[in-house]
This record gives structure tokens, C-alpha cells and sequence, in this order.
């Protein structure tokens, strides 16, 4: 399960967003947004952000922002 802060970064994701331009959105450093990238590619089961998005889409985790 995502935490709040992986779903609003995942959200962020979705859109297209880059680590750089997510860190400026949240107030994040770059490595704590690395880690987030990370745990939600592990925690979703995808290889990478373009799967990560998809999965975003397909589940409208939008809704939960």
C-alpha cells in the first residue's frame, strides 16, 4: 500500500513530472524524491515511471489527491 506522500508523488509522476520539478512541488530534496521513486516502483511492481504512470492512470489515483 501507498503511503500519502508516495500517492502525491506518484500523482506528480503521472503528470509528467521530473524528480527536479516533484522536489520544487513538495519541498523535497532530490535524494528523499529518489527514495520515493524507488519504493513506489518497488511497491507497484513496475521497472519504471512510464509503467508507474500508466498503472496511476489505470487505477485513477487522482481521485485520491
Amino acid at each position: 500500500e501507498l503511503t500519502s506522500q508516495e500517492i502525491q508523488v506518484l500523482g506528480l509522476i503521472s503528470e509528467g513530472n521530473t524528480n527536479r520539478e516533484i522536489t520544487k512541488a513538495l519541498f523535497l530534496s532530490e535524494g528523499t524524491v529518489r527514495n520515493y521513486v524507488s519504493s513506489i516502483l518497488s511497491k507497484l511492481g513496475v521497472s519504471n515511471r512510464a509503467e508507474a504512470a500508466a498503472y496511476a492512470i489505470e487505477h485513477h489515483l487522482k481521485d485520491y489527491l
